[in-house]
């Protein structure tokens, strides 16, 4: 794959940081970049970290042609860097793009573009505990058009971002949610399965609903209100007595992690025991007020396994889940799951890819 180097010189280069504690507020040097036009992508490019140019009529910044991906790599003992399912990320992408009626991009050349910007970044990489190199590619429409259609020319990007944990105080800080029937993330026939910029968007009102209830996030239901669907930034699970996690059911307005496959297929190697179903809120509550529910939580590729220990609600009542802290399913399947994605413990064949060194 053709792909030309615009680097800043040593000089100019910003150094990384010693130590990395927030999540998404730093960025490396460099970016990938490249423009479809003409039915095809070309101009594939790293050059420095800075500002695009659009016209005022982009149609991306009208319509919301715009979509983004969330993955991770990580340094791991032997000094190399290791992408995580970065895959799984491509072919998600390549669904949003579906979705929104813009150009896939062929899986093979957004990981090769990753590949070779990680390698000009590598030295970035953290290897912190509770930090990894968080990598953000994105797609948005740019065609000077005021007609509602499909764009005819995008831009697509990747940064990285060296990161800490997404919520403070990372994994051992159980979170709080509002279940509420006020607010939905998305409905059936919509954009919901899509990593669109338009649903983090809608998103942005229900979360501060949320924090004015005292609550980090919202659980989603479904648009009947009888069914869990997910929270705004990750999909939902909850732990039986067995130690079984149950992770709702996928529908076409719940975004499928990449986390929730990866324990789904670690269920299915016999590591873990996992299942998905419908679930109503009506038996979720029912199930913490008996204890049958043990523990709950969020998987994403952001917060990785992120512990609920409270649910509340808009008239005030709250439900703890069991004692209200990291229960122990929780947190053996973080330490199972952190521990292949930095190298410690075997992945499955392919989860972790090690970046060639392309520039050696």
């Amino acid at each position: 794959m053709k792909i030309s180097y615009e680097l800043l010189s040593k000089e100019q280069q910003k150094t990384p940081p010693a130590e990395v504690t927030s999540f998404g507020a730093i960025r490396t040097n460099h970016m990938f970049v490249a423009d479809y036009r003409d039915g095809d992508w070309r101009d594939l490019r790293i050059v420095p970290y800075g500002p695009f140019s659009i016209m005022p009529g982009g149609c991306g910044l009208h319509y919301g042609q715009t979509l983004f991906e969330g993955a991770k790599a990580f340094k791991h003992a032997d000094g190399e860097v290791y992408t995580w399912r970065f895959d799984e990320n491509a072919k998600r992408f390549n669904h949003s793009a579906s979705v929104l009626m813009m150009p896939e991009m062929p899986m093979e050349m957004q990981i090769e573009a990753l590949g070779r910007l990680i390698d000009v970044e590598r030295h970035w990489c953290p290897s912190v505990p509770e930090s990894s190199l968080y990598l953000r590619p994105f797609m948005f429409a740019t065609e000077d058009m005021l007609g509602v259609k499909p764009s005819n020319t995008y831009t697509y990007c990747i940064m990285l971002s060296p990161s800490g944990p997404y919520y403070s105080g990372g994994f051992n800080n159980a979170i709080t949610l509002l279940i509420t029937d006020k607010y939905h993330r998305a409905v059936s026939g919509g954009t919901g399965s899509s990593k669109c910029a338009g649903n983090y968007a809608a998103s942005l009102r229900p979360a501060q609903f949320a924090y004015e209830h005292g609550a980090t996030q919202v659980l989603y239901l479904d648009s009947s209100n009888v069914y869990l669907e997910e929270v705004g930034t990750m999909n939902h699970y909850h732990v039986l007595k067995d130690g079984t996690f149950i992770i709702p059911a996928f529908t076409d307005s719940i975004l499928r992690s990449i986390t929730s496959l990866s324990v789904l297929a670690l269920a299915d190697m016999g590591k873990i025991k996992a299942r998905q179903e419908s679930i109503p809120l009506a038996d979720f509550i029912k199930g913490l007020k008996s204890g049958d529910i043990i523990e709950a939580g969020g998987f994403g590729t952001a917060a990785v396994v992120s512990p609920v220990g409270k649910y509340i609600f808009e008239d005030g009542s709250s439900l703890t889940v069991g004692d209200g802290k990291v229960g122990r399913h929780s947190r053996a399947l973080y330490e199972l799951y952190s521990g292949m994605q930095t190298g410690k413990i075997p992945a499955p064949a392919g989860w972790t890819v090690k970046v060639p060194r392309y520039s050696a």
